[in-house]
C-alpha cells in the first residue's frame, strides 16, 4: 500500500521481534499531517517497541516505514525511562568522587543535560514553566524521578523536533506537577510539532489528542478518531480486564533474627540530611510501631527517597544520627547486611537495573541473597518457597519464562514475589505502580493488601499519585511544603 500524499507517517505490515519473540505483528497505520496521536494499550502491548522503531533506537524488522517529507532527516526526540537509566548509569561509571578533595562528583548537571545557552529566552521561559530553576546545578543522580522527567522533556523540546514521542509523561509526578504537565501537554499539542503520546490508561490522554492507536500484544486493535475508538467495546474490554486471582500465602520463611513483639520497628529522632548547601531533611521525627503500615507522601524532591535510604543502610549520612532500627541504634556495630536482611524492597530503579536473561524463578530466588542476579547456589527449600510465592500472586505458570520477555506490569509482580521470599520484617515499596497500567496497578495494590492481611510483614509505601494506596495503610507521613523547604506531618489511625 503506497503512502497517501498528505501522510506524516505510514507503516505497512510492520513486524518486529525481540529475542526471536514477536513484539509487533503485521502493524499497518497511517498518520496524516495535522493529526495528534496517542498510542494506548496495556503493559506489553508493543507501544515502546513502536516508539523505538520510529525514533531509530531499534533496528528495523520487516515491512515498510515511510516517514514523509517532514521526517526526511529523522528529526525525532523520544522521552522515556530508558533515557534516565542510560544517563545515570553513565555518570556512575565516570564517578571520580573518591579522588576529589571534597569527595563529591555531581556528574552531569541538569543544566548540562538540558543543553542550549544560558540566557536564551526560550530556554529560560521553559525552565521557569517547568519549575526546575532551583536544580540546574544538581547532578542527575541526585534529583527525583519527576524532576528527571521534566529535565528530559525540556531537552527534547529545545531540540525542536518534527516528531516528539512522550512515554507516559505523567508518571513520577506528584498531583501539582501532574496538573502542570497536563497544561504543558495541551500547549504542545496546539503547536505544529507532531506528538505521539504513549499511555497505559485512557484517562491519561489529553483532550488535544485527536486520534488513538490501540495495541495489544503487538497487533492493532483499533485506530482512528478519538471518539470512535473510545466507543469500541473491544477497546473498553481490553483496557478494563478482570482482576488477578491470589491464593493463600506460603508459610513464613525462617528468619535469622528475632523481633520484639510490640517494640517499634523504626525510630528516627531529629534527623537532618544535607548535600552541600542543600538541606534535604530537617529535624525528622518518625516512629513505625509494630503492626503499622505507613504511607510516605510528598511532592517531587521533598526527600522521600533520602528518608528510605537512611533506614535501609544505603545512606552513610545515617551515621551519627539518632536512628534506631529494630531496637538497635544505627552505627553500633551492625553491618549493612544485618540491616538489609530485614527489608524487602521494590522500586523503579531496581526494576530498571535488574539483570536480564534470567528465568522468573531465578529472579524470585535471588531475593534470598539481595542480589541483582543469581550468583549463589540455592537449595530445595528456597526453590519451594519461591514457587509458593509465584503461586500466591497468580504467577505460577511463568516460573520458567524469561524475565525480560514479560510485560512491565508482570515483571513488577515478579519483583514483589522476590522481595517477599525471605519474609522481610518490612516491605518497602517506592512508587511500585510507576510505569504500570491501571490493571497491574490494581493487582499490585491488591497483592500488598493480601500480604499485609495474612502475614506479619509491615508495609512502607511511597507514592504521590492520587488514589494509589493500599487499603492496609494506618499511618501517614506527609512532606508538606513550607517556606524554605518541607515540614513533616505524621497522622495515625485512631
Amino acid at each position: 500500500m503506497s503512502m497517501p500524499a498528505d501522510a506524516f507517517l505510514h507503516l505497512d505490515s510492520v513486524n518486529f521481534a525481540y529475542r526471536a519473540l514477536p513484539v509487533l505483528r503485521n502493524l499497518s497505520w497511517t498518520w496524516l499531517a495535522g493529526e495528534q496521536w496517542a498510542c494506548v494499550g496495556p503493559n506489553g502491548a508493543g507501544k515502546t517497541s513502536l516508539a523505538g522503531l520510529l525514533s531509530r533506537q531499534l533496528d528495523w524488522g520487516s515491512g515498510e516505514l515511510e516517514r514523509g517529507d517532514l521526517l526526511a532527516h529523522g528529526h525525532c526526540s523520544y522521552v522515556c525511562f530508558e533515557q534516565q537509566k542510560s544517563l545515570c548509569d553513565r555518570d556512575r561509571r565516570l564517578d571520580d568522587s573518591e579522588f576529589r578533595s571534597d569527595a563529591r562528583d555531581p556528574g552531569t548537571t541538569v543544566a548540562q543535560a538540558i543543553g542550549g545557552r544560558a540566557g536564551d529566552e526560550d530556554r529560560e521561559r521553559w525552565i521557569a514553566r517547568l519549575g526546575i530553576g532551583h536544580i540546574l546545578d544538581r547532578g542527575l543522580r541526585f534529583i527525583s524521578t519527576g524532576e528527571m522527567r521534566k529535565t528530559l522533556l525540556l531537552r527534547a523540546i529545545l531540540q525542536n523536533p518534527e516528531l516528539l514521542i512522550l512515554d507516559s509523561p505523567l508518571d513520577g509526578l506528584d498531583r501539582a506537577s501532574q496538573q502542570g504537565m497536563r497544561e504543558i501537554l495541551d500547549q504542545l499539542l496546539e503547536t505544529p510539532m507532531h506528538i505521539l503520546l504513549l499511555a497505559r490508561s485512557l484517562e491519561d490522554i489529553p483532550a488535544g489528542v485527536s486520534h488513538l492507536l490501540v495495541l495489544d500484544e503487538g497487533s492493532v486493535v483499533a485506530a482512528g478518531p478519538r471518539d470512535e475508538v473510545l466507543a469500541d467495546p473491544t477497546v473498553q474490554s481490553l483496557m478494563s480486564p478482570p482482576a488477578l486471582r491470589f491464593t493463600e500465602l506460603p508459610a513464613a520463611a525462617e528468619r535469622p533474627y528475632q523481633l520484639a513483639p510490640n517494640a517499634p520497628r523504626l525510630e528516627l529522632r531529629n534527623v537532618s540530611v544535607s548535600y552541600g548547601d542543600t538541606r534535604v531533611l530537617d529535624g525528622v521525627n518518625w516512629t513505625l510501631g509494630a503492626g503499622q503500615h505507613c504511607n510516605i507522601a510528598g511532592p517531587n524532591g521533598c526527600g522521600k527517597t533520602t528518608l528510605l535510604s537512611l533506614v535501609t543502610g544505603d545512606n552513610h549520612k545515617a551515621y551519627g544520627q539518632d536512628i534506631t532500627l529494630f531496637g538497635r541504634r544505627r552505627g553500633s556495630g551492625e553491618s549493612v547486611w544485618d540491616i538489609k536482611q530485614k527489608f524487602g524492597q521494590v522500586d523503579t530503579q531496581l526494576h530498571l537495573n535488574y539483570s536480564r536473561g534470567m528465568a522468573v524463578l531465578e529472579v524470585v530466588v535471588s531475593g534470598f541473597f539481595d542480589s541483582l542476579g543469581l550468583y549463589d547456589d540455592w537449595g530445595d527449600k528456597q526453590l519451594e518457597v519461591a514457587r509458593s510465592w509465584l503461586a500466591a500472586l497468580g504467577l505460577e505458570t511463568l516460573a520458567r519464562a524469561p524475565f525480560d520477555t514479560l510485560s512491565f506490569g508482570i515483571q513488577r509482580m515478579v519483583l514483589l514475589a522476590r522481595a517477599m521470599v525471605k519474609s522481610p520484617a518490612i516491605l518497602i515499596l517506592d512508587e511500585p505502580c510507576l510505569g504500570l497500567d491501571r490493571h497491574h496497578t490494581r493487582a499490585i495494590l491488591d497483592a500488598v493488601d493480601h500480604i499485609a492481611d495474612d502475614c506479619d510483614t509491615q508495609v512502607v509505601y511511597v507514592s504521590h499519585s492520587v488514589g494509589e494506596m493500599p487499603a492496609c495503610i494506618n499511618q501517614w507521613l506527609e512532606f508538606v511544603p513550607v517556606v524554605g523547604g518541607f515540614e513533616l506531618k505524621l497522622r495515625e489511625q485512631s
